[in-house]
């Protein structure tokens, strides 16, 4: 660059590109007295829809109509304490007392942790009713893909889950609103005290990130939402278990793992992208998603070198005898599920 000429600013660049933005809205009011927050209403909704697909599905995999709605109810029930206890165990040392651990209204919740407690809660149930655990969890998968994908659109409507500053394509820009804890906003400059006395501030103008000491480490017109990733992510392997694998019946297995591997890689790769507490350079979901993307990678590579014609397998098509009326009660629990 020749001496004096102006200097190029890449955020006055990446602006116009970085479009991908909106007021935040933190509850739905209803008066003056009663209000709901989109986070739990999206994951209501991903729950009841993703009922409704297992419901739909699972008697290609020789599951009874019965033994699916005691899936759905006591995978609320798992999930709704496994989700509290990974966070709190990931995040102990935020809390001052016994009492704080039990307030989930305040936020903080694990989806790793969710769906971890949902299995435990399952797995001797399933094994009780006769049940082989993938026979039941293969159905689950394509469900669960497409309830993440769902739920994850209330984490966009609240803006949670964001990462650090970015300029690229996809940076989340700021247009008004209060940001989700640990953000608080005032008068459109909203900051958060994160690990290791790391300060991220978002505005109109754009997102710093600050270390201890107040030096400038990351700025951007954005920032990386990763809920939006999750989202995109959930929502292609959703098609790739359901629209691409259950073309044709599989192995037993097949869509459980391909889940599971495609599920931990995301999360792995979206979690470095914020600022959390780390063990050994890693955060607890991510140590979490690589213990099972790596369990769930060697158990295909297994299946690829051992072939067994005789396995049991699933899926496929929908048979001709299954009637819409047989999977619609798996979503009429649902609904009733989450009202209680």
């Amino acid at each position: 660059m020749a001496a004096g000429a102006p200097r190029l600013d890449c955020r006055a660049v990446l602006h116009p590109l970085a479009q991908i933005g909106w007021p935040v809205l933190d509850r739905v009011r209803f008066g003056e007295t009663f209000a709901v927050s989109p986070h739990g209403l999206f994951i209501a909704i991903g729950f009841v829809v993703g009922a409704w697909v297992l419901g739909r599905i699972a008697p290609r995999w020789g599951v009874a109509h019965d033994d699916v709605q005691g899936v759905v109810f006591w995978s609320l029930i798992g999930a709704i304490v496994g989700a509290r206890l990974f966070y709190v165990i990931g995040h102990v040392s935020d809390f001052d007392s016994v009492l704080g651990t039990f307030k989930m209204w305040e936020g903080g919740i694990s989806l790793l942790g969710g769906i971890a407690g949902a299995v435990i809660v399952n797995v001797p149930r399933v094994r009780r009713e006769g049940y082989r655990f993938f026979q039941v969890a293969d159905p689950v998968a394509p469900a669960l893909a497409l309830g993440i994908a769902i739920g994850r659109i209330g984490d966009l409507i609240i803006a949670d889950h964001l990462g650090r500053p970015t300029g690229w394509l996809l940076a989340w820009t700021y247009r008004g609103g209060t940001i989700a804890p640990p953000f608080s906003c005032q008068e459109g400059f909203c900051q958060a005290s994160l690990h290791e006395g790391h300060l991220e501030t978002i505005s109109r103008e754009g997102a710093r990130l600050l270390d201890e000491a107040g030096q400038v480490v990351a700025e951007g017109v954005g920032v990386h939402q990763t809920a939006l990733y999750d989202l995109m992510s959930a929502t292609a392997l959703f098609l790739l278990l359901y629209v691409v694998l259950m073309r044709s019946p599989r192995r037993e297995g097949i869509l459980t793992l391909t889940f599971g591997l495609w599920y931990g890689v995301s999360r792995l790769v979206e979690d470095s992208l914020r600022i959390d507490k780390r063990i050994y350079g890693l955060t607890g979901s991510q140590w979490t998603a690589l213990t099972v993307a790596t369990v769930c990678a060697a158990m295909l590579v297994w299946f690829a070198l051992h072939p067994d014609p005789e396995a049991p397998s699933g899926g496929g098509p929908a048979h001709p005898n299954e009637e819409s009326s047989d999977w619609r009660t798996a979503s009429d629990t649902a609904t009733a599920e989450v009202a209680w």
